[in-house]
């Protein structure tokens, strides 16, 4: 339905005349009449205003499917760093109205859970923010610490909290009810070696690599990965040579390589395995992940200049790629640039 008939008839249940409309807009009659006429448009402005006026989302004005909605949803979360109170209590009414949709409940139960983590991000990032402040002011009192370790992961070194016991149970349990999806085993065994469990990550693995979608590379990085978490580090590097060498153009095999290697601090080598991961990455746009991690040793070993450049990179990749002008993450790259060049 077009946005004029959809005011005409939201103007007509409410019970409003052109003309009260236009006094409760602050316009005169005729920018209404003209609007229900599709002869002009209501200003971008006007659309909050017309939307509490009759009760309704701005999505209902324009009459969307349940699927642009969702789309616009998503859309938003991706581009934006904080939701205002009006729309994120919409957009959560109307996920939770999806949920109840067989065709939309999978989608919309993905989105619910991204749009409150989009707001617990956005709030940790202010405690993060405050957190810092107070231990600059008293850096010898303990206080904020905790906040600024929760808000922004950092170590903790209590073994209670720092554990990943209800991940792995719950990705355990994942794999026990889907015993022949791949994805869920990946997270059991990152989990599980993330907290040294070898042998249960052995265990996990043997069932994974039996499965038919299995992946051979991925088999032998986490067979490697086993082997680190048993301290066992000429095993781990022996299977992460023999993996390079065969697949040197494969940019998965090279870039779970230079993960390796960027773990164990062998940041040249990691630096090399990361490039030519992004270069051999026939996909376009490609991701920045490689560069982001390059710039990230970069700055771990001072070298402040080279990681402002390498963010140049990710800059250009995220406008001559990606096609972003003004977006989010485009936004922190450049501020990120600019951080790096004040430290050099």
């Amino acid at each position: 339905m077009e946005l004029g008939k959809k005011i005409r008839q939201l103007r007509f249940k409410a019970g409003l005349t052109q003309e009260q409309l236009a006094e409760k807009l602050n316009i005169g009659a005729q920018s209404v009449s003209k609007w229900e006429n599709a002869v002009a448009m209501p200003d971008i402005t006007t659309l909050p205003l017309l939307a509490e006026i009759f009760g309704v989302s701005i999505d209902d004005l324009f009459d969307l499917t349940s699927e642009q909605r969702l789309n616009r949803i998503e859309n938003s979360l991706d581009n934006t760093d904080e939701l205002p109170q009006d729309l994120f209590r919409e957009y959560e009414d109307f996920l939770k109205t999806q949920l109840e949709d067989e065709q939309n409940r999978q989608r919309a139960t993905g989105l619910i859970a991204y749009l409150y983590w989009h707001r617990m991000n956005s709030c940790a990032g202010k405690a993060a923010r405050y957190a810092r402040e107070c231990i600059r002011t008293a850096p010898g009192v303990k206080d904020c610490q905790w906040v600024l370790e929760r808000a922004e992961g950092h170590v903790s070194r209590d073994w209670n909290i720092a554990n990943h016991t209800k991940a792995i149970e719950f990705w355990r349990g994942i794999v026990d009810e889907n015993p022949g999806v791949r994805l869920p085993y990946l997270y059991l065994l990152d989990n599980l070696l993330a907290d040294r469990r070898a042998d249960e990550a052995e265990k996990y693995l043997e069932r994974a690599s039996r499965l038919p979608d299995a992946r051979p590379v991925m088999v032998e990085v986490y067979r490697a990965d086993i082997a680190l978490a048993r301290f066992d580090k000429k095993t781990a590097d022996g299977i992460m040579e023999k993996l390079t060498a065969a697949h040197p153009e494969d940019p998965v095999c090279l870039f779970e390589a230079a993960q390796y290697y960027a773990k164990k601090c062998d940041y040249q080598k990691a630096i090399s395995l990361y490039e030519q991961s992004f270069e051999k990455e026939p996909r376009r746009p490609r991701f920045s992940d490689e560069l982001m991690a390059v710039a990230d040793i970069y700055e771990i070993t001072g070298e402040y200049r080279k990681a402002a450049e390498t963010y140049d990179r990710i800059i250009d990749l995220l406008e001559n790629e990606w096609g972003f002008t003004e977006d989010t993450g485009l936004q922190k790259a450049r501020n990120e640039k600019a951080r790096l060049l004040a430290k050099a």
